[in-house]
């Protein structure tokens, strides 16, 4: 049995997921903001950093994200279509807000870069990484289907989706992954998102109101 601590952090509230195992190895999920307590929170529950995943690398996912791993000397993981993405603030969003700083974040190992989709083996995690682009072109979904639940990032949230306004979004690709990726999972799956609160497939596919219809 897995335990999933969630942190909403930084400016925007993003959902930094902290997934650790009996042993205490901990995989860190979308680390936006507030490297400092997000360190603390390892500190204190005695935990074992093996890797930073990125659901995609919009600027408030992403901003913590150089300090951890230099912190625990662990691999950063992301989709080959937003590496680039890291250390271009107009592709990662925070260059189009005159309050924020240029978020510029180092680039991953090739050998973490993720190509396609698949089991992803960490330690002793197994995590089927799938790709649900729409929201952003590199957008993936970390899905546990043994302990049954799937980190999302900005793809689906409770009673809403992500938005497609932004650089390589499309509303049709989207509500695509969404349909066949998510919404394909067991209806009891937890659904984690990159804002907000847990939902399931069950309960989207009954009342979120982007989904009707499709």
């Amino acid at each position: 049995m897995l335990n999933i601590r969630k942190y909403s952090l930084g400016p925007v509230q993003t959902n930094c997921y902290i997934v650790s195992n009996k042993e205490k190895d901990c995989l860190i999920f979308d680390p936006g903001e507030e490297a400092g307590r997000i360190i603390g929170e390892v500190r204190k529950n005695g935990l074992r950093p093996l890797a930073v995943l990125l659901t995609h690398t919009h600027f408030d996912h992403i901003g913590a994200v150089d300090a951890i791993r230099e912190k625990y000397n662990i691999p950063l993981y992301v989709h080959v279509k937003e590496v680039d993405w890291l250390a271009d603030p107009l592709k990662n969003g925070s260059g189009k807000y005159a309050e924020l700083p240029n978020y510029i974040v180092g680039k991953p190992d090739e050998a973490h870069v993720i190509r396609k989709e698949g089991e992803l083996a960490i330690g002793e995690f197994k995590i089927d990484v799938v790709h649900t682009p729409g929201h952003s072109p590199g957008s993936i979904s970390f899905i546990f289907k043994e302990d049954g639940f799937a980190i999302v990032g900005d793809t689906l949230f409770e009673q809403s989706i992500g938005r497609t306004d932004l650089i390589g979004g499309s509303m049709e690709v989207l509500l695509k992954s969404i349909h066949e990726k998510l919404l394909s999972l067991p209806e009891d799956t937890i659904i984690y998102p990159g804002h907000g609160e847990y939902t399931t497939p069950a309960a989207e596919m009954n009342s979120n109101p982007f989904l009707n219809g499709f």
